[in-house]
């Protein structure tokens, strides 16, 4: 096996850690949100993604990608973010439909869950490929 090969499959072993952890905090908080604070289904599902994004990112850029060298609001956090808000507006809009044919906190988590799941795959691409890729 090639050593990118590895080095690949490891990333996404990395990431998959990641997104295990990014998505019990996103899942936390959106709980949290609808069933202790009673928000509405959007609002929690806002809040939850921005708070589950933020050691997405830092863990990701780290631990992943090996990047120890300072962020690059441009080059790095701005399409982060982008890619965030892409994932926010399709588990919202998931949500939001969930919300309006279901009355369970589970399937308004579920619908999160697949939304985000469906990105999943095409985010590693994006920050292996663009965001963290190392410049020689």
């Amino acid at each position: 096996m090639s050593r990118n090969l590895l080095n690949l499959r490891v990333k996404l072993l990395r990431y998959s850690g990641v997104s295990v952890v990014a998505v019990a905090v996103t899942q936390v908080v959106l709980w949290f949100g609808l069933a202790v604070l009673s928000w509405p289904a959007l609002a929690a599902n806002v809040v939850a993604v921005t708070i589950g994004a933020v050691p997405a990112y830092l863990m990701n850029r780290s631990w992943v990608w090996g990047r120890r060298d300072s962020h690059s609001v441009r080059e790095e956090i701005l399409p982060f973010w982008i890619y965030s808000l892409v994932g926010l507006a399709v588990s919202t809009a998931c949500v939001a439909l969930a919300d309006v044919w279901f009355a369970s906190t589970a399937i308004l988590m579920l619908a999160n869950l697949l939304a985000f799941g469906t990105l999943w795959l095409g985010k590693f691409f994006v920050l292996e490929t663009i965001l963290f890729n190392q410049r020689d």
